[in-house]
């Protein structure tokens, strides 16, 4: 424990401290995917399958999937021009398709803190090896490369998949906003979540493990779950 002057306790010092950079990413290569600062003209066509999904899928979601492709080609323009949140698709290496988007945002350079948001799978992308390694390379740019010291996810407290996401992958739980939000006409208490940057390197082997070959059957089932792994 540290004190200063006056013998009141006081943080841990940070040595030759700076803020930190905003996303800039174009392109984070991984084995099953890729993730590519969204574009309208490349993915756009692609992603109008993923965001006119069946409705139960945008029960936790602020907006509601869209059946106008113009509408949601604005919709899109706008995702691609924003700086914060910062949106990537998700290309299925595979099908060379875009199964997906999510965002870095609430970014904050001067604290190196970031948040990942507004994960839309395709249903297709659910419960798969390629929606856990795009979590992976974000993660990955986040601590390796814009080198911040706090990475958040936040959810519906009542969002049982999101909550058991966080928690897979590696976000440790931290508390729960009362009436943090309203959306679609109702209240929202906010559970949050975090990974810090001196976790990295522990959370990384973890993630290596859950996707390399030998954890794969030859149906592509896993043998250990990712939740279950130290």
């Amino acid at each position: 424990m540290r004190y200063n002057e006056f013998n009141q306790a006081i943080g841990e010092a940070l040595q030759h401290y700076s803020a930190g950079d905003s996303p800039s990413a174009t392109l984070l290569q991984g084995q099953f995917c890729r993730l590519e600062k969204l574009s309208v003209t490349k993915h756009g066509h692609d992603l109008f399958e993923v965001y006119s999904s069946p409705l139960h899928y945008w029960t936790y979601l602020p907006l509601d999937p869209f059946s106008d492709r113009n509408t949601f080609i604005n919709y899109l323009t706008k995702l691609e021009t924003s700086k914060d949140p910062y949106y990537f698709s998700i290309i299925d290496e595979q099908t060379q398709k875009a199964v997906g988007t999510f965002a870095l945002m609430r970014i904050d350079p001067d604290n190196r803190v970031i948040e990942v948001g507004w994960i839309t799978y395709s249903p297709i992308l659910q419960k798969t090896k390629i929606g856990t390694e795009a979590q992976f390379l974000l993660a990955k740019y986040v601590f390796e490369k814009l080198k911040y010291r706090r990475y958040e996810w936040k959810c519906d407290s009542l969002n049982q998949a999101s909550n058991h996401a966080a928690k897979r992958l590696g976000f440790c739980f931290e508390g729960t906003f009362r009436q943090a939000q309203v959306y679609k006409g109702r209240n929202r208490d906010t559970n949050w979540y975090s990974m810090l940057d001196y976790e990295w390197e522990s959370k990384k082997l973890r993630f290596q493990r859950w996707l390399s070959d030998d954890n794969f059957d030859i149906n592509g089932q896993q043998k250990v779950a990712l939740s279950t792994m130290e």
